[in-house]
């Protein structure tokens, strides 16, 4: 599962071996200053918005990769039964990112923080 790292300054989404494979890119890493929004999405596979292209998308299950849609450019990375974390971004390759955590309350309010 993707885990997100926090510095003082950015914000690292590392992938494993599969999920780089699954989204045809590797690990992401983003400006704390480019945060424009967290939430909390209480159901990570439902949250996804938009198309997938490219990526895994195994309905209820798993999804991994690049979705497009009218809120724009999203990384994703969740699976069944976790909840997830969308990250809104202003000026940067994708518009969002949502990533599934177990606990995503904790994450969103450090990303805040």
């Amino acid at each position: 599962m993707a885990t997100v790292h926090l510095t003082a300054d950015r914000i690292h989404v590392r992938l494993t071996a599969a999920e780089k494979v699954w989204a045809l890119r590797g690990d992401l890493s983003f400006p704390r200053s480019a945060v424009r929004e967290v939430t909390v999405v209480p159901d990570g596979p439902r949250g996804t918005r938009g198309v997938r292209a490219p990526g895994l998308g195994m309905p209820g299950l798993r999804k991994v990769g690049t979705w497009r849609g009218a809120a724009g450019r999203e990384f994703v990375s969740v699976r069944a039964g976790q909840p997830a974390v969308r990250i809104t971004l202003a000026d940067q390759r994708y518009d969002a990112l949502l990533v599934g955590a177990d606990d995503a309350v904790t994450l969103a309010e450090a990303v805040r923080g």
